[in-house]
């Protein structure tokens, strides 16, 4: 984050891992039960502390050293860490040690939305910008960022879009997925969405996303669950799934490449706050789903499903520590059933609750009007039984100092600025993915560096950058259980000229991973 968080940001949580695993899993030494600090917490599915060990987690900071806002974070085989916001692809194949812009004459020149991701079983990086609300500009490599390809007009069938979002999954036995598997060009199905006016319009490509050939408008106005839309994911099985910014949290999602899709809603019992941003679905190595959103009361919530999303919990489970009133941006990915990682923005300042917000009214906990006094932090929560029926999680507030002072501009058609610029300087989410070894990776912008990270009393208007900025685990266990604990890092860089003498080159491929951006 800055000069203080470039030293490694330990995060000790010890939990004797032990008595978890299970088959062939590699036994972990007990780990020394840490202190506590005040930035660990671990809680049930009320968001109550209960009497755990803590997780013993090492993360490493990062300084990507551009623009961050909007971030995707992609790892292919080899280990490279692909950061992709603004117009810039940066690439580090040695543990965030340094960043290079490896973009060539073929990408986009500039973008007014990016997006970014690593098609996990064939190492196709995409490089993501929209062009105004025409069309999108698509670039992909398959050497890890050594040479580009791309279509600067790549937007389905019709033009005029927004909010653009890109995954790849399996091809299945039904619907596109009879024409996708006869088809030798690429291994998996690529799919295409974005907001088109009040709908949402998704696209399928058998070609790996040179051209998109079939899709369109799956629904309609935004009041029946159309209109802006969150991170693609898809599922070992084929399914895939879509999540509109609606009030009552809903998933929409295809069982046939894309063909048909459905809809669920689940959440009644928390709904969610307004303004608010995007919710995100993690999909695990047998297709089990993890629904997470900002719940009403600013809590991390989480709905499950164990049918491939015909049925999901209807209770809602709080991921987020009761301490932490006020949350922004959640992601999430996972490994092996009941395996996830979350993070979002969060702030303990219970104190400012009902205090004058920045229009004068009693604060809820809204991130959008949060009073001056507010401080937003990097949170992540592991849990490793996210499907029993009363699972634990292990919160650790991750960055030393804020990612914000005071509000964030949670709706874009009412941002405040002041002395130091926009309260926009985040945009609209951060990411959360894992690597083949279910090592955890968090992209974010960092909106207080510098001066603002220093100060002991920043203000709102000191908040106001938007610095790429990565957190991987370091050491810590893996989401994929045949791993155990995760070692730390060797200090070598991966060398693309040898390839392909790779860290990550032993580890089976996942069928589904999830990158996001907007």
């Amino acid at each position: 984050m800055r000069a203080m968080a470039l030293l490694l940001s330990t995060l000790m949580i010890s939990f004797t891992l032990a008595g978890c695993l299970q088959g062939d899993a590699p036994i972990a030494p007990p780990a020394e039960e840490p202190e506590d600090d005040g930035r660990t917490f671990v809680t049930g599915p009320d968001g109550m502390p209960v009497d755990e060990t803590p997780l013993s987690l090492n993360f490493t900071f990062s300084d990507v050293g551009e623009t961050g806002k909007e971030p995707s974070i992609g790892i292919t085989s080899t280990g490279c860490m692909f950061f992709i916001a603004m117009e810039k692809p940066m690439r580090s194949c040695d543990h965030g040690e340094s960043w290079t812009n490896v973009a060539d004459i073929t990408q986009a020149p500039f973008t007014s939305d990016p997006y970014g991701w690593v098609d996990p079983v064939t190492d196709r990086i995409f490089n993501i910008h929209m062009m105004g609300l025409e069309s999108t500009w698509i670039g992909w490599s398959d050497n890890d960022g050594e040479s580009w390809l791309g279509n600067p007009h790549d937007s389905g069938t019709t033009p005029l879009n927004d909010h653009i979002k890109l995954a790849t999954g399996p091809w299945v036995d039904e619907g596109y997925g009879i024409i996708g598997q006869l088809n030798p060009t690429y291994e998996t199905a690529v799919y295409f969405c974005f907001n088109k006016l009040v709908g949402i319009s998704c696209f399928t490509s058998f070609d790996g996303g040179a051209t998109f050939e079939v899709g369109g408008n799956i629904v309609g106005l935004a009041s029946t669950n159309g209109g802006l839309h969150g991170a693609i994911t898809t599922a070992p099985d084929g399914t895939v799934y879509l999540t509109p910014r609606v009030e009552t949290p809903t998933l929409i999602f295809s069982k046939d490449n894309g063909l048909t899709w459905d809809e669920r809603e689940m959440g009644t019992d928390v709904g969610t706050p307004n303004p608010r941003k995007n919710s995100e679905v993690a999909t695990d190595s047998e297709s089990n789903a993890y629904h997470i959103w900002t719940g009403n009361d600013q809590g991390i919530y989480m709905s499950r499903s164990i049918d491939s999303g015909e049925s999901w919990d209807s209770e809602s489970i709080r991921i987020s520590p009761i301490e932490v009133i006020s949350t922004a941006f959640p992601q999430t990915d996972a490994g092996d059933p009941g395996r996830i990682a979350v993070t979002y923005l969060g702030s303990e300042n219970g104190s400012l609750l009902d205090s004058a917000d920045i229009d004068g009214n009693n604060w809820s906990g809204n991130g959008h009007t949060a009073p001056g006094g507010v401080h937003y932090y990097l949170y992540v929560t592991y849990s490793l039984n996210a499907l029993d029926e009363t699972p634990t999680f292990h919160t650790q507030r991750v960055s030393d100092d804020p990612v914000q002072i005071g509000s964030m501009c949670l709706n874009s058609g009412d941002c405040r600025s002041d002395e130091g610029g926009s309260n926009r300087n985040l945009l609209d989410f951060n990411d959360l993915t894992i690597d083949l070894e279910g090592r955890v990776y968090i992209a974010f912008a960092d909106g207080c560096i510098d001066a603002c990270a220093a100060s002991p009393d920043p203000q709102p208007a000191d908040s106001r950058a938007g610095r790429g900025s990565v957190y991987f685990l370091n050491a810590g266990p893996s989401l994929y259980l045949s791993n155990g604990d995760l070692s730390d890092f060797t200090s070598e860089s991966v060398s693309l000229d040898d390839k392909p003498v790779t860290l990550l080159a032993e580890q089976s491929r996942p069928n589904e991973r999830k990158v996001e951006m907007e």
